[in-house]
C-alpha cells in the first residue's frame, strides 16, 4: 500500500523563468543542457517559460518551434522590450510551479546547480537558494572593479543587504514568490526584492562561466542607469546628501560674509579675485544643479508610478 502511495503521489512542478532578447543562438542549447538535468531528478515535472522581451532576431519563431515540439516549453513573447526586470515580472506571474526558479538563456548560470539547490530546498528548512559568483574573472579589470563598487556603494547606503557577485539565478518556495509578486512597483530591482521579502536563503558559489553562444545585451550606459536604479529604489540616503550639502554650503556662505564684512571694516578693501569668484559661481552652480537632478530623479520615479501604466504588455503567449 505504501509503495502505491508512493507512486501515485503527484510529482512536484519546477517553473524556470528565462528572460531573453535577441538569444536564438542560446535557447535551443538552452533547453537541452536544462532539460537533460532535470529529466533525471526524482519525483519532478518542470516547465521552461521564456520570456521573450522584444527580439529582433528568430527568437520568438524558435521558441514557437520548440513549444511544437515539447509542451513543457511555454513562452511569453512582449509587445516590445520592456527590460529584463519587466520580462521576469511577465514570467513569474504566470509561472505555475510550486518551486520557481530564474535563469539566464546565455547558459552563465550552470543547469549542473540544480540538482544542488532541488536538494537543499527538499531537505534544508529554506524558502530560496540562490547562487553567487565565486569571483569575477570572467570579467575585465574595469567592470569588475565598478561592479564592487556598485555592491559596496549599495550595501553602505541601504539597509538591506546584497551579496557581491550575486546573480539572478535563484530557486524559490512558492510562498517567496507570492510575497514578491505582493510588491507592485513598476521601477523593479529584483535582487533588491528578493532580499527585502526576507525568508531564509542558503547562497551557493560557482566558477564564472563563458556565455554559450552570442553577445551580453548591457552595454556600460545601460548598467549604469541599472545601478542608479537599484540604489535609489532601495536607500533614500542621495536625499539626505542633497541636505546635508545645502546646509553645509549655507553654513560657509555665512562665514565667508562674516569674514569679508569684518575685513572691509578693518582694513577698508573692497573684495576682489574676479577671476576665483567665476571659479566658485560655477562650482556652487554645478552643485545646485547636481541637487536638483538628484531630486529629479525621485520625482521621476513618483511620476512614472502615479501614471499606473503595467509594467509589460503581452503580444502572445503559449502556456
Amino acid at each position: 500500500m505504501s509503495e502505491k502511495t508512493q507512486l501515485d503521489s503527484p510529482k512536484e512542478l519546477l517553473s524556470i523563468v528565462i528572460p531573453c532578447k535577441n538569444e536564438v543562438e542560446s535557447v535551443e542549447l538552452f533547453y537541452n543542457a536544462v532539460s537533460g538535468v532535470l529529466s533525471k531528478i526524482d519525483g519532478l515535472d518542470f516547465e521552461l517559460i521564456f520570456v521573450e522581451d522584444g527580439s529582433t532576431d528568430g527568437t520568438l519563431a524558435l521558441l514557437r518551434a520548440l513549444h511544437e515540439r515539447d509542451s513543457r516549453i511555454k513562452y511569453i513573447s512582449l509587445s516590445r522590450n520592456f527590460g529584463k526586470e519587466a520580462a521576469m515580472l511577465a514570467g513569474f506571474e504566470n509561472a505555475r510551479g510550486d518551486y520557481i526558479c530564474t535563469m539566464d538563456a546565455d547558459l552563465q548560470d550552470p543547469p549542473s546547480l540544480l540538482p544542488q539547490m532541488i536538494e537543499i530546498i527538499r531537505r534544508d528548512n529554506v524558502d530560496s537558494v540562490a547562487a553567487k559568483k565565486r569571483s569575477r574573472s570572467d570579467e575585465s579589470a574595469f567592470r569588475s572593479f565598478m561592479a564592487s563598487s556598485f555592491y559596496k556603494l549599495i550595501n553602505a547606503l541601504s539597509s538591506v543587504k546584497f551579496r557581491d557577485g550575486a546573480r539572478d539565478f535563484r530557486l524559490m518556495k512558492r510562498r517567496m514568490l507570492d510575497e514578491v509578486l505582493r510588491l507592485r512597483e513598476s521601477n523593479r530591482f529584483t535582487k533588491g526584492l528578493f532580499e527585502w521579502v526576507g525568508f531564509n536563503t542558503r547562497w551557493i558559489e560557482f566558477d564564472p562561466v563563458k556565455r554559450a553562444a552570442g553577445t551580453t545585451k548591457w552595454s556600460p550606459a545601460g548598467l549604469v542607469k541599472y545601478s542608479i536604479e537599484a540604489i535609489t529604489s532601495f536607500s533614500t540616503f542621495p536625499l539626505e546628501v542633497v541636505s546635508a550639502i545645502g546646509l553645509a554650503m549655507c553654513a560657509l556662505s555665512s562665514l565667508a560674509i562674516v569674514f569679508l564684512s569684518i575685513r572691509q571694516l578693518i582694513f577698508h578693501n573692497s573684495a576682489f579675485g574676479w577671476t576665483s569668484m567665476i571659479c566658485i559661481i560655477f562650482f556652487l552652480s554645478g552643485v545646485q544643479l547636481f541637487c536638483i537632478g538628484i531630486l529629479g530623479h525621485y520625482l521621476s520615479k513618483i511620476y512614472m508610478e502615479s501614471k499606473g501604466r503595467p509594467p509589460y504588455i503581452i503580444a502572445e503567449k503559449r502556456l
